[in-house]
């Protein structure tokens, strides 16, 4: 059997509103999941024995506990082809930046070996299976573009404009579990009725306490506002038929949407050289379409 190169797509929120908080601590909210064409990496290369091996670009990020190896071991126990999988991660998506890497990976990870080993669960399986290891794992394995509410996982395909996204990742890294839990945060924004883009008067409602929290974050979206005409409500944008500068998720990454590539290069080659050596700055289509999903049918089917 050959070595199979799987992508990891990205995602953004473009938009982030919290409407409450269940009994058991986690938020309901309402968000659109844009899928993105800027992906990690996963190679699966078949062992001669039965192990599970991993190894990662990123040696910071290959222990024990990385989300692809605690998804592989979810399906150990449902495999019936017992060929062993040696997974090596190729990390191109900046860790901590909101876009979903490592929920990206673990849904990779089900999806190719769920048919590698012949586990042949089902959607609803693989998705409860997926939401103990993220929030974001079930868009991933949905596999295309969604409005989603809930805590992630109720997901309904929404056709997206096709933009350009210029991202802005500064080197640091926003703690989920502190934001989430902070005390300023807004957990009652109503609910909304109309789903249509460009999603006008929305905001990411966790953007001012991250922007408290970490001053780097703050700084890189101001910037990013000052260029593109976002005003202080989000909702204004000097581009026609773009999307307001706003941030993804719990941050760090934060972003602008561009009807053509062009006009996203222009601003970032606009950023100060006294960011450049802190800010990553990366441009990526949005697809309404995993790239990952067209690839599963070239994997051996083990029924």
């Amino acid at each position: 059997m050959t070595t199979f190169c799987l992508p990891a797509p990205a995602k953004l929120n473009l938009f982030l509103h919290i409407t409450g908080r269940r009994a058991d601590g986690y938020h309901t909210l309402q968000t659109v999941f844009q899928i993105l064409d800027w992906s990690d990496e996963l190679h699966l290369s078949p062992l001669a024995t039965d192990e599970l091996t991993f190894s990662c670009s990123e040696p910071a990020l290959s222990g024990q506990d990385n989300l692809v190896l605690r998804a592989a071991r979810m399906l150990l126990p449902y495999r019936k082809e017992t060929t062993g999988w040696h997974i090596h991660l190729e990390k191109h998506l900046p860790h901590g930046g909101g876009l979903g890497g490592g929920s990206s990976d673990a849904a990779t990870t089900l999806l190719a070996l769920n048919r590698l080993w012949g586990c042949n669960l089902d959607a609803d399986t693989l998705n409860k299976l997926g939401l103990q290891l993220g929030a974001d794992v079930p868009v991933f394995l949905h596999g295309t573009s969604a409005w989603a509410e809930g805590v992630g996982e109720k997901l309904e395909d929404t056709a997206l404009p096709p933009l350009w996204y210029l991202i802005l990742t500064p080197a640091c890294h926003a703690s989920t579990a502190e934001i989430f839990g902070h005390p300023q945060l807004t957990r009652d924004s109503p609910p909304l009725r109309i789903r249509g883009f460009p999603f006008s008067g929305c905001k990411n409602d966790c953007e001012t306490v991250v922007c408290m929290l970490y001053p780097d974050i703050e700084e890189a979206l101001g910037w990013l506002k000052s260029q593109t005409g976002t005003g202080a409500d989000g909702a204004v944008h000097t581009v026609e038929s773009g999307l307001a500068a706003r941030m993804t998720g719990t941050g760090s990454s934060v972003f602008a949407g561009f009807p053509v590539r062009e006009q996203a290069a222009e601003i970032l080659a606009q950023l100060p050289n006294q960011y450049r050596d802190k800010i990553r700055g990366h441009i990526a289509r949005g697809v309404n379409n995993s790239p990952l999903h067209g690839l599963l049918d070239t994997l051996p089917d083990m029924k």
